[in-house]
């Protein structure tokens, strides 16, 4: 009776105190239980996808694994860290010191191994080394690497962008994680899906203005001109003359944005929107515009640049040989800078400079791009002597090859001025009306010269299509001077009857050594422009606009393949004579 007294007082006390944890105290302990077991862990999503205009990825997120490890279990298990050192190839004294400085949280990721090939991570688990797990995150992938990477730029390792269009649009690409709750054993594993606190949203594709197939002409060819003459760098940039998009920019040097390092960040730049240049004599046809807008000058003016210089305060202006007497068309055709010192002279200093700026020198493009430089552009109050004169052809101001492009593309735009965009469509459709449309074309017609036999840029010539251009070559300062180092530029609009694009090429420091004019910009940059322009004049389906020069070159084909032929066959004859006697 004893003994069964006593086990009833114990099975009562058990149903006593069953009651008190599952109905009195239950919300207690369940909170006590889930602070153990439930976890909010993240859903991971994916980055949005940046294409090309015609819908081809450039820029797309991959399911990869992240190793990750709970410390504390690891740092009592030093069979468990020996096991996890050998079968990531990481020491295991480096390993077991990582761990220990971190002993007191209940995460870290596995060192080297975040955002890994999924099988290598699943190589890992099946390890079933105690306190070692892995995350499903996401990576990013660039198809085209190096050829884009300077516009596209890339994400850091928790997949946020850091350069480029992955920075300027950060916000529109990240997805938001989604958040569920999960009940984890003690060993950290999840074993049920308890609730879904908000489902993951993932991030919104954006369709660049680019052009994949122009951009990596560009590229290509830019790579080439760096190759044949030794240069240091170079960027070529290509805008949509109607809309502003841009359709190409590439740089060199490059980096491949699949494997970034911190080595040789100065690669990163994209050289067409950071780097500040002084333009040379691609500013000569604005220069041009100011005074055929204030009516000082027509197209027929003359000017005597004799004897091929003009003084220059304490220096010279001098042309590249003595062209006596130009009109202005002439000025333009054989760039002449005393040509050009002459007729900024009848510009007041104020109209000059206002002029400037309103094709968009001294200020940002509004291209939205990250780290692009507005430029260096003094005001008036602060020329001297010579400032308006070296304005004139480009020299005492700083501008970006995009600038550049930009001022161009207003010109071939009938002096509208639209704001270049990197998204296809971005144009808002505002424009602005800089500069008066007859003084557009005349200026156009002019720089159509340059192009043509005679003109500074006959290797920019395209068969079919009247191309208006303006070659420039300036050369690089140093300590307070000029080095005969140089910078090749060719900027050009193409076709000169309804533009579609407006190019510009910059190569930067072309070797000299070869002396004359093969370090100028109709030497190096033209035929860059030519062979780039060529491909996308096809690409695009852009009609010809000379057709007579075409049907010209064809007939001259056809007679060479005609006249080869006839001179061929005889020879073709006798050969097989010979062959018959030999058989003989």
């Amino acid at each position: 009776m004893l003994v069964g007294g006593a086990l009833a007082l114990c099975a009562v006390a058990l149903v006593v105190r069953a009651v008190d944890l599952q109905l009195v105290d239950n919300a207690f302990y369940q909170r006590k239980a889930d602070a153990r077991f439930l976890r909010e862990v993240p859903i991971p999503t994916s980055r949005g996808m940046i294409t090309d205009r015609n819908g081809e990825p450039l820029a797309v997120s991959s399911p990869v694994e992240s190793l990750w490890a709970n410390p504390q279990e690891l740092a009592n298990n030093p069979a468990a860290v020996a096991r996890l050192a050998e079968a990531t190839d990481l020491p295991v004294d480096y390993l077991t010191r990582y761990i220990s400085q971190r002993r007191e949280k209940e995460f870290m990721y596995v060192p080297r191994h975040r955002r890994i090939n999924p099988a290598v991570a699943q190589k890992i688990l099946a390890l079933r080394i105690p306190g070692v797990f892995s995350q499903r995150e996401f990576r990013r992938f660039y198809p085209q690497g190096e050829a884009v990477s300077h516009v596209l730029g890339f994400t850091n390792v928790d997949d946020r962008g850091q350069e480029g269009v992955e920075l300027a649009f950060d916000e529109w690409l990240s997805g938001t994680p989604g958040a569920q709750k999960v009940i984890r054993d003690r060993h950290g594993r999840i074993v049920e899906h308890v609730d879904l606190v908000r489902p993951a949203e993932p991030g919104r594709d954006l369709v660049l203005s680019i052009d994949r197939r122009i951009q990596f002409l560009a590229y290509r060819e830019l790579k080439r001109t760096l190759l044949e003459t030794g240069a240091g760098s170079g960027s070529v940039v290509i805008l949509d003359v109607a809309t502003g998009e841009v359709l190409a920019m590439a740089n060199l040097p490059s980096y491949n944005n699949n494997k970034v390092s911190g080595l040789n960040r100065d690669a990163y730049r994209n050289r067409a929107v950071t780097d500040l240049l002084e333009p040379g004599s691609t500013m000569k046809p604005l220069t041009v515009a100011a005074a055929l807008e204030a009516g000082v000058i027509t197209p027929a003016t003359r000017f005597d640049t004799n004897p091929g210089w003009i003084a220059n305060g304490r220096y010279r202006t001098s042309d590249f040989k003595n062209y006596g007497v130009l009109d202005t068309t002439g000025i333009i055709t054989k760039s002449s800078n005393v040509g050009v010192s002459k007729i900024v002279k009848l510009l007041p200093d104020r109209d000059f400079d206002a002029f400037l700026r309103r094709f968009g020198y001294g200020a940002s493009t509004g291209s939205g791009f990250p780290g692009e430089a507005a430029g260096i552009f003094p005001t008036p109050e602060s020329w001297y002597g010579t400032t308006k004169q070296t304005l004139s052809y480009g020299y005492g101001i700083s501008v970006t090859p995009l600038q550049i492009a930009r001022a161009y593309a207003t010109l071939g735009n009938h002096g509208r001025a639209v704001t270049p965009t990197f998204v296809k469509g971005g144009h808002s459709g505002e424009s602005q009306q800089v500069l008066d449309p007859r003084v557009a074309a005349e200026v156009m017609r002019m720089m159509q010269t340059v192009t043509e036999p005679g003109g500074t840029a006959t290797r920019a010539a395209i068969l079919g299509y009247h191309v208006a251009g303006k070659t420039g070559t300036a050369r690089k300062s140093a300590g307070g001077g000029y080095s005969r180092r140089y910078i090749a530029y060719f900027a050009g609009l193409v076709p000169v009857e309804r533009p579609r694009f407006a190019v510009t090429v910059v190569i930067n420091d072309p070797d000299p050594s070869g002396g004359g004019s093969t370090y100028g910009g109709g030497w190096v940059s033209a035929p860059l422009f030519a062979r780039v322009m060529e491909g996308a004049l096809r690409l695009m389906d852009v009609p010809p606009d000379d057709i007579e020069t075409w049907l010209a070159a064809q007939a001259v084909e056809e007679a060479k393949r005609a006249k080869a032929h006839a001179a061929a066959t005889p020879r073709t004859t006798a050969s097989a004579g010979s062959l018959a006697e030999a058989a003989q």
